[in-house]
């Protein structure tokens, strides 16, 4: 439908010239245009309020005038109604175009070369070692992922990067704790729970018992001195947690193209001190250095007074390789909201060393997941196990696919798909900066605005297709053929490639969700009131809507990393 808008902006470019000295540009125009919320009010509205000021006229009048000025050839009518400016597309048209295009090129529809093969990379997931991979990790990890899908198909090559949370004195405090209170059975029995049950200990002490923070730092600094002991723990943590991730990321059917984490920089970060002391940025401030970073930001604080690096030393010497590295057009850090203020400092920081790539990174901020309410933490040992979730959902659709279709022959892999993929599209449906509560039966429904309703449209919609014995045909569409159902569900296809470019725009996954669950509840709408398997003459144009409808919503899917099941 991008190119129907652009012919009514086009339209409307040349009218309103005609009305008078009107301060409007090409993109403003277009921007102006609506889609309304009733077809019987046309497929396209452009609202006069705007105009009114300027040539201080009503609303209405204006809309009448303009529609006088317009070339109409183009449309199959359009008319002034009060203050809007009604546009009707002529149906047959763009049914034939949009049926035709979507089953010719099949899941490649959509595509573009808009990215020209340019690599964005993707700071994503990044979970801490020795630490369970909770709900909380569930954002970052899914939206960076969808988005990496997204711009993909528009003809970027993402490079998707897991930054391990491997480093840091949180590993001083786990080395007490497991020295303490631990033992090597333990750990090598459930390597993840044991050490988020010794992590969680030492922070219920440590306030009372401020010693072991003395102590957590002195097992951190022999970590970094080399120490045989506390390297020998910290690789041991590392390899134990990471094979418990990966079961996660195989769950969600994720993978990423590096796993280098805090540690790998550690040998990086002097090179950075070295160049903001050439550049003369550095200042001392109590013992310690920063980068002053004038009025509108915090310093940033590059050493410590005991020598110690931060995150944003470390998060520059990242920044710094991926661009050599890569030579990225877009560096994206798919990272929750409060850490707004860490990365408009590395931002800031980057472009006083003067990196003109500063402006190319971007923080790809999320809200919370809430669970009754009450913000999730590890460190007070309220977590919801993202792995829990997973299976507790796959065993929620088992259960309704044994209610619904009992002699379905693949019930445990339909199951899976559905159930993870209930997860997913429930995190991204959502306004990624948006906070949200979880509940898992609310998630893995078959009705409502959930990822099992889409699945289920899309079976569905497949299973039309296997009682037809559907062949593709060419497809021949007289006006005649195209009722109201039929045409909603057409300009929800042919808009399917402005979403995709408008969620990438916006970063926005949820743009994809909505647009699958709005496609889903107008096909159910036409099957509803449609009887598909009529054996008439306009058969084989209702079957190509069909096999359309399946293609659109499985990619739709696919760019959300939901699997789309054939039955169900």
């Amino acid at each position: 439908m991008s190119q129907a808008k652009e012919l009514i902006q086009q339209t409307l470019s040349a009218g309103l010239l005609t009305l008078g000295d009107l301060n409007l540009s090409e993109t403003q125009i277009a921007q102006m245009i609506e889609v309304p919320k009733d077809s019987k009010m046309g497929d396209f509205a452009f609202p006069t309020f705007q105009l009114a000021k300027q040539l201080h006229q009503a609303p209405v009048q204006i809309a009448q005038n303009l529609v006088k000025q317009l070339d109409t050839s183009a449309f199959a009518q359009v008319q002034a109604q009060g203050p809007y400016v009604n546009f009707f597309l002529q149906r047959n048209s763009i049914a034939k175009t949009t049926i035709t295009q979507v089953i010719e090129q099949g899941s490649d529809f959509g595509n573009h070369t808009i990215g020209q093969q340019a690599n964005v990379v993707i700071d994503m997931s990044s979970p801490n070692i020795a630490k369970p991979m909770s709900m909380g990790h569930l954002r970052s990890t899914v939206i960076g992922n969808s988005i990496a899908l997204i711009l993909n198909k528009l003809g970027y090559q993402p490079v998707k990067i897991n930054h391990l949370g491997d480093w840091g004195t949180q590993f001083g405090k786990l080395m007490v704790a497991y020295k303490k209170w631990g033992s090597e059975e333990e750990v090598k029995q459930d390597p993840i729970t044991n050490l988020q049950k010794y992590y969680v200990k030492f922070h219920q002490l440590d306030k009372e018992h401020p010693e072991l923070d003395d102590e957590a730092r002195e097992w951190f600094k022999k970590l970094e001195n080399g120490d045989e002991e506390a390297t020998y723990l910290w690789k041991w943590f590392r390899s134990e947690s990471l094979k418990a991730f990966m079961k996660v990321y195989d769950e969600l059917g994720i993978s990423f193209d590096s796993y280098n984490g805090e540690a790998f920089y550690n040998d990086k970060m002097d090179e950075v001190v070295d160049l903001l002391a050439q550049k003369g940025l550095l200042q001392e401030s109590q013992g310690a250095e920063i980068v002053d970073l004038g009025p509108d930001l915090p310093p940033a604080l590059i050493k410590k007074s005991d020598g110690a690096t931060l995150y944003i030393t470390r998060d520059l010497a990242a920044a710094l390789y991926r661009q050599r590295t890569y030579h990225f057009k877009k560096a994206l850090y798919v990272v929750g909201s409060e850490q707004s203020v860490h990365f408009e400092q590395l931002k800031a920081v980057l472009a006083k060393m003067g990196y003109d790539w500063a402006q190319d990174i971007e923080h790809i901020k999320f809200g919370l997941i809430t669970s009754e309410g009450k913000k999730l933490s590890t460190r007070a040992g309220r977590v919801i196990l993202l792995e829990n979730v997973l299976h507790g959902s796959v065993k929620l659709a088992r259960n309704q696919i044994d209610e619904k279709n009992p002699t379905l022959a693949n019930k445990e892999e339909v199951a899976h798909e559905v159930g993870v993929g209930a997860v997913i599209f429930h995190d991204l449906k959502n306004n990624r900066t948006d906070n949200f509560d979880f509940n898992l039966d609310e998630v893995v429904r078959f009705e409502g605005e959930t990822g099992p309703y889409v699945q289920y449209t899309h079976a569905r919609a497949m299973s039309i297709l296997r009682k037809a014995d559907y062949q593709e045909t060419k497809t021949d569409i007289t006006p005649d053929q195209i009722d109201d159902q039929t045409w909603e569900i057409l300009k929800f296809l042919a808009n399917f490639p402005n979403i995709i470019q408008q969620a990438a725009l916006q970063r926005e996954p949820s743009v994809i969700a909505k647009y699958a669950l709005r496609l889903a509840k107008a096909f159910n709408h036409y099957y509803a009131h449609t009887k598909v398997l009529v054996a008439d003459e306009q058969l084989s144009t209702r079957l190509a809507l069909v096999k359309a409808v399946t293609i659109v919503l499985k990619e739709s899917l696919r760019l959300l990393g939901v699997q789309a099941p054939d039955e169900m």
